[in-house]
């Protein structure tokens, strides 16, 4: 971690590939906003009101995964028969619960406020819009992304690179002028599977 001059630790930038690119695309939930914790807990208390529950491996490997089909994949692992549509929006309304707890990851939002009408932005996530939004909004980067491409502008989620190919159709930009920034594995199958490059971002930068 860098020091500055008065001795108080200055974020450390997060080293990128080399360019040139003509658009960032970045994942939302633990690469912008140090969300993860947050819908960790808003997931089990959801899934608790069901008998379920999310083990902690298992939700870090299913990042970025649509939320009904978490909650289908839940109950295909444990015989559960959860209802998708109820449970999610039980567990949306928990995360909003705990927004004001949010911060973002600040080793990127450096790179947001740093390039921000320099380069073209969106935002692909495998949350629905109104989450993606209101997170943005509670760290202060909504105003930075006019595209947003959620849970509702795709058929096939991440690890399909459909949703990352979305975003640079909208955005006007072939997929290998686009770097991804991506926190999960999931999210960095769906980008190599664009033709995109990307960077992973550390779980704490």
């Amino acid at each position: 971690v860098k020091m500055t001059e008065a001795g108080v630790k200055a974020p450390t930038l997060l080293p990128i590939p080399e360019g040139p690119f003509e658009a960032y695309l970045f994942d939302c939930d633990g690469t912008i906003a140090d969300s993860m914790p947050l819908h960790f807990e808003a997931w089990n208390l959801a899934l608790g009101e069901h008998g379920g529950h999310f083990p902690q491996d298992l939700f870090y490997a299913w990042a970025g995964i649509p939320l009904i089909r978490t909650v289908e994949m839940l109950n295909d692992k444990y015989g559960l028969s959860m209802p998708p549509d109820q449970v999610v929006l039980r567990k949306e309304v928990h995360y909003f619960t705990l927004l004001p707890q949010l911060k973002a990851v600040e080793g990127v939002k450096e790179h947001i406020l740093a390039q921000h009408g320099k380069i073209k932005f969106a935002v692909v996530s495998g949350s629905p819009r109104e989450s993606i939004h209101k997170s943005l909004t509670t760290i202060g980067l909504a105003d930075r992304f006019t595209v947003i491409v959620g849970a509702e502008d795709y058929t096939h989620g991440k690890p399909h690179p459909e949703p990352y190919l979305t975003a640079a159709k909208i955005l006007g930009v072939a997929p290998e002028k686009c770097l991804v920034f991506e926190d999960a594995d999931l999210g960095i199958e769906s980008a190599k599977a664009a033709g995109m490059a990307w960077v992973k971002v550390p779980t704490v930068l």
